[in-house]
């Protein structure tokens, strides 16, 4: 049993964990995580078996995701987001957008583009 903890203590989230987690808003299989994360980060980030099971069992102890049984999906196991999960996503958004608008102007001075 993992000692429950507060949402901030995840963050800052991986990039794949970031994904996977945002490919759990709705309940979904293994394949079609490994599918959902591929055509979310347009083709950025392709996640294999080993690394997407690992990280699926981490976020279960977790208690950030949870396993489910789909039965019109011939019995695969599916996962969704608790409530602890939605609340880690959503301040994993709020994070990434404070910190690309702090740093948009200096970006800027280096010929960076920003988002305008």
């Amino acid at each position: 049993m993992v000692k429950s903890k507060n949402a901030e203590s995840f963050l800052p989230l991986t990039h794949t964990t970031y994904y996977i987690l945002l490919a759990l808003i709705d309940p979904l299989h293994g394949y079609g995580i490994m599918q959902k994360v591929e055509e979310m980060s347009a083709g950025a980030v392709k996640l294999g078996p080993g690394t997407l099971y690992g990280a699926l069992s981490k976020l279960e102890k977790q208690v950030i995701i949870v396993k489910i049984e789909e039965l019109d999906m011939e019995r695969k196991k599916c996962y969704q987001l608790t409530d602890l999960g939605k609340e880690i996503v959503q301040l994993e958004h709020k994070r990434l957008i404070e910190l690309v608008s702090a740093s948009e102007k200096y970006v800027k001075k280096i010929g960076g583009k920003g988002n305008d």
